[in-house]
């Protein structure tokens, strides 16, 4: 297990554990970090081993290629994707440093903002396989909100409108997510989009146990969206609606200054101005 610690996480803004299809994020064992420029900081400190340029699928909206950028921490290999590198292996980095310009890669879907994907490998283990990273844990505390599914759209792009509720309880503090229905646990993915999606604890100290091996329901905005045994939540067959309509699906994240929900469809008709009441059907 690695664990990343709270004074990494506080250099980004915005970090999800589970908002993404790919195997990694399934099994709990990568992190995306969103940095506030479009110059990547590194969230770890170590020696350059590896750098790689990578293809990728083809998309009008991102690059058909993406990078990876291995340092070894000491402990561990830390592997980092979607960064352009300014390093050389052989290079020492600190937490905070410089990597370089982080890249639109095919591997994004298109409401996906530009981030920096992180996981761990062991020191023996092949850094560059897709597959084959370390358990890793958040230790930070996370404050969860409430939500009753209503809010104004004060942002759209093509494929998502933002609205401004719920609101961060205390901007640039502490981060904050939005909570399941019991209000102990902050949920994180693409709900339904993607498969997995992950509820953690507020508090850290609780998430390692926090259901031991029994699967339970988790209960958002009146439904039961899916089952956990832990952090991990697979999604139950569900449609998300926004004033009854349905919509591809909806966004959640952990947000350190702002908190928001961010309603995923593509070619929507939203209007900044409008007022919409979010439902879930089972």
């Amino acid at each position: 297990m690695v664990t990343l610690p709270a004074g990494v996480l506080d250099r980004f803004p915005r970090f999800t554990r589970y908002n993404s299809p790919y195997p990694a994020h399934d099994a709990g064992t990568a992190v995306d970090l969103y940095p506030e420029e479009p110059v990547a900081p590194s969230p770890v400190a170590g020696r350059v081993v590896e750098t790689k340029t990578v293809t990728c699928p083809s998309r009008p909206y991102a690059a058909d290629h993406d990078y990876l950028i291995v340092v070894e921490t000491g402990e561990n290999l830390a592997r980092m994707l979607h960064v352009e590198p300014a390093v050389a292996p052989g290079d020492e980095v600190a937490v905070g440093d410089p990597l370089g310009p982080l890249v639109r890669s095919g591997y994004f879907a298109p409401w996906v903002d530009n981030h920096v994907h992180l996981g761990f490998r062991d020191r023996s283990a092949n850094a560059i396989r897709a597959t084959g990273s370390l358990p890793l844990a958040i230790d930070v505390p996370i404050e969860p909100v409430r939500w009753d599914g209503t809010g104004t759209v004060v942002e759209t792009r093509d494929t998502f409108a933002i609205l401004d509720a719920p609101a961060h309880p205390a901007p640039g503090t502490a981060f904050a997510g939005i909570a399941d229905d019991t209000g102990d646990f902050v949920l994180d993915g693409g709900l339904p989009h993607y498969e997995w999606g992950g509820r953690l604890a507020a508090d850290p100290a609780r998430r390692a146990d926090s259901d031991g091996s029994e699967s339970r329901p988790v209960e958002f905005l009146g439904q039961t969206v899916g089952y956990a045994t832990s952090e991990p939540v697979r999604w139950s067959a569900l449609t998300v609606l926004a004033n009854g309509d349905p919509v591809h699906g909806l966004s959640l994240f952990f947000g350190r200054d702002v908190l928001y929900a961010k309603l995923i469809e593509r070619d929507h008709d939203f209007a900044v101005g409008e007022d919409v009441v979010v439902t879930i059907e089972a």
